[in-house]
């Protein structure tokens, strides 16, 4: 990509894919903190993998819509062939809004209510079932569909990771036994044809572990068709394809894994007469985790026992560091005097010495500090005793990696706190050299976060979301509109 640049500030580990001033020139234009995906990134990465499992013809990857629930995204990643993962009501109507239906889309949920199986089933999702209680909660209510999908828990059999947790602790999927007790139920009330998945490990930088749980499920394919007579015809070995946050952690070799599981298919499935099993996946993290970023600003400088850098992003807005004391790495970029925002202080630099040197790294090769965002709990952290090679100043701009997946969409609004705008970039095909972004989402406002309070309440402006702007402007120009739409339309509008 153009522009291309080691990380700025002696920043150590990792790269960004633009500028400084490309980077300045959008912080100028759009208020931190927001979030920015590569549109070239993302179609990379999707063309990276496909390429990588291209030994099998029927092989898709479905898109993990929990990472990253957006329609311009999901629309992108559909023109790269892409199907959706989903695992509730809102993202299976994502999925439906960019066109998406049938087998391209996969139904993998939990503790699911019957509305939310009722509409897979209309989309014609594939529905893969967590819980063999549900063969006859399907039967009973709404139906089986023709073809159904078991969620495999291998339990002591398969350890997990730190993200997925220790199989027999996790709450998702069916044992051992219950699989094969589920294939001959669902044989038995007329289900057609069936799907194999499991989901054993998160965020995996090591091929073995997704080549060792793609034999564990070829060899499940042979043993549940000697058995209970059902031929399984897709087996789905989830999304563990991870992403390599830290700067001296490897990349995953998709290519290494998608060799190893091809032997494997050969080995196992090939050589029992199973050759036409269809291959899939349903990775979110690996597509746009790495081509994402959370874009914030130096707000404060704090010493107490320890050094604290005080961004204007908080937890809110990326909460795997609070929630999974997961690593990001962060990159600061020095901001010129022209770009800094008008609040900026005079007095940049709180933790400099008259040598303009980090006090605590005085006769030290590294100073460390606590990256921190400004809500009212004390896992609101970033990074955690954080080398860093120099002080980044109040007013310059910190990049936090990675965070294109399961970052703005695990936000939330604790302490009134805003969710961001997300934008979608690329490199400008005629200059070479500039960004061009497209906003995908708007930021919140208040007017959004006092939306659903009841009642007027003096101090509090509601403002009128965009959406009922929108339906009054249709309703106006003579279309329909629901009439108990329009009335809360009407009050949004009065109340503003």
């Amino acid at each position: 990509m153009g522009g291309e640049q080691k990380a700025p500030s002696g920043t150590p580990g990792k790269s960004l894919p633009f500028t400084d001033k490309q980077l300045i020139d959008a912080v100028q234009r759009f208020p931190t903190p927001f979030h920015m995906y590569s549109e070239d990134g993302i179609r990379s990465t999707c063309r990276r993998l496909k390429q990588a499992f291209s030994w099998s013809p029927s092989f898709t990857n479905y898109f993990a819509v929990k990472a990253t629930p957006n329609p311009h995204l999901l629309k992108l990643l559909k023109d790269e062939g892409l199907g959706a993962d989903c695992s509730s009501l809102a993202e299976l109507m994502l999925a439906e809004s960019v066109g998406l239906r049938g087998d391209m889309i996969m139904f993998t949920s939990n503790n699911t209510p019957i509305n939310e199986y009722q509409k897979a089933k209309q989309l014609g999702a594939i529905i893969n079932l967590d819980d063999i209680s549900h063969i006859d909660y399907l039967h009973d209510s709404i139906g089986l569909p023709e073809f159904l999908s078991f969620r495999y828990n291998p339990g002591p059999r398969r350890a997990g990771n730190v993200i997925i947790g220790d199989p027999k602790e996790a709450k998702f999927g069916l044992t051992r036994d219950q699989l094969f007790q589920a294939y001959t139920k669902a044989k038995q009330r007329g289900v057609k044809r069936f799907g194999l998945h499991a989901m054993v490990v998160s965020n995996c930088t090591e091929p073995s572990e997704i080549v060792a749980t793609a034999r564990m499920l070829f060899e499940l394919v042979v043993e549940i068709n000697k058995a209970c007579g059902v031929e399984i015809s897709m087996v789905n070995l989830g999304g563990g394809l991870g992403v390599n946050y830290k700067p001296d952690q490897a990349e995953m070799d998709v290519e290494s894994t998608a060799a190893g599981v091809a032997a494997e298919y050969d080995k196992v499935l090939k050589a029992n007469g199973f050759g036409a099993v269809r291959v899939v996946m349903e990775n979110g993290r690996f597509i746009t985790g790495p081509n994402g970023f959370l874009i914030a600003r130096v707000v404060h400088h704090k010493n107490t026992y320890k050094n604290y850098i005080g961004l204007d992003a908080n937890m809110a807005h990326l909460m795997r560091p609070g929630m999974y004391t997961a690593y990001h790495h962060v990159t600061f970029v020095p901001t010129p005097p022209e770009a800094l925002p008008k609040d900026t202080p005079k007095k940049r630099n709180l933790f400099a010495n008259k040598d303009d040197t980090p006090a605590d790294a005085v006769g030290k090769s590294m100073a460390v500090y606590d990256i921190v965002g400004g809500l009212c709990e004390n896992n609101d952290k970033f990074a955690i005793d954080r080398p860093l090679p120099s002080v980044p100043s109040i007013g310059d701009i910190a990049v936090i990696h990675d965070a294109g997946a399961h970052g703005h969409s695990m936000g939330f609004q604790y302490n009134g706190k805003l969710r961001s705008a997300e934008y979608l970039y690329k490199v400008d095909p005629a200059t070479k050299d500039r960004l061009v972004f497209r906003r995908i989402r708007r930021g919140e406002k208040y007017g959004d976060y006092f939306a659903t309070i009841d009642g007027i309440w003096p101090g509090v402006k509601m403002d009128l979301p965009m959406a009922a702007k929108t339906l009054l402007a249709i309703a106006g120009a003579g279309l329909c509109v629901g009439a108990g739409m329009l009335l809360q339309c009407r009050m949004a509008a009065k109340q503003a």
